[in-house]
Formats: structure tokens, sequence, C-alpha cells
């Protein structure tokens, strides 16, 4: 976390949960996500979140310096342990949470490659799981509306290519 957003109050209780008088950003939050799906079963993580443990995808930050698909990939291996590559961009999401601010996701599909089964999760992940999608859509906390939108078009065969997104 940079020092500008620690001098506003903002703390961190996990990875993923900014809180503070200042955690409610006035510019939308970008964030990225994995689908990474093997034998008919989507890569998760629960997560530990204010609202109590949460289902999402593998997600989180872009880092300075780092490609919004390169992001993507480094938080799957954070947070679940597993080297993936992304191979498409499913869809950019935008959602307005009632209480924690905007949101911008780019949510990529990406091919399972290799696991770290002794690698530490990051802070605030329980787990990492494969799920189908009849029980992730039959979870009752999903981290946000992201999750099951973006599966929803993954099955439906949304992708377009990663070079839609330029970095200049």
């Amino acid at each position: 976390m940079n020092q500008a957003v620690q001098a506003q109050g903002v703390t961190v209780e996990s990875a993923n949960d900014a809180v503070g008088p200042a955690a409610r950003p006035y510019r939308p939050v970008i964030t990225v996500a994995t689908i990474a799906e093997r034998h008919g079963r989507f890569l998760m993580v629960e997560e530990e979140t204010r609202m109590g443990i949460r289902l999402n995808q593998p997600a989180g930050h872009v880092e300075v310096g780092e490609s919004i698909a390169d992001a993507a990939a480094r938080e799957t291996l954070e947070e679940a342990a597993w080297q993936v590559d992304p191979t498409a961009l499913v869809g950019v999401y935008h959602w307005q949470s009632p209480v924690y601010g905007t949101y911008v996701r780019f949510t990529f599909a990406a091919k399972p490659r290799r696991h770290e089964p002794g690698r530490s999760l990051d802070v605030g992940i329980v787990r990492a799981l494969w799920l189908s999608y009849d029980e992730i859509a039959a979870h009752p906390m999903h981290r946000s509306p992201f999750v099951l939108r973006s599966i929803d078009d993954y099955r439906a065969g949304r992708r377009y290519p990663l070079g839609l997104i330029a970095a200049l």
C-alpha cells in the first residue's frame, strides 16, 4: 500500500480489504481476475472479508509496471498457488458497490499450467479450490456480482484477444 493511502487513515485487514475513512475511493478501483477451468471445474478462492468468508476467482490489483494480464497471472499464483497463462480477455466489468465504491474488473480466461502446493497463499485467503459451475452458482456468498457474471460470459464463449488491451 502506498504512503499516500496510509496517510489518509486506511488500514488493511487482508490482502483485499482496505478499511477506514478513505477506503471508499473517489475514483474506480481497477482489479483483475482469472477464470481457470480444468476438467469442468473452476479455480476459486475462499477469502476473508469485512463481510465474512466470500467466494471469488483469484483476483486482485495491478502493480506499478506490470501489464493487466500479467497482474491477473500473478494474483492467481499468490492467491491460489497456481501458475496460469492468460489466453483471452473474457470481459471488462463495472460495478458500483453500495458500500465500498466503484470497481472496474478485467477478467481473463487462463490455462492452468502448474500447481505449487507448498506455496503460502496471500493473507486473507482461506483456501483455493476447484468447483463445478453448479457449486459456484449455489454458493450463497460471492465476493461480488463479478464472480458469476464473468463465469457465465466465459461459458457463453466470450473471448477477446489479449491484444485488445494496449500497453503504451
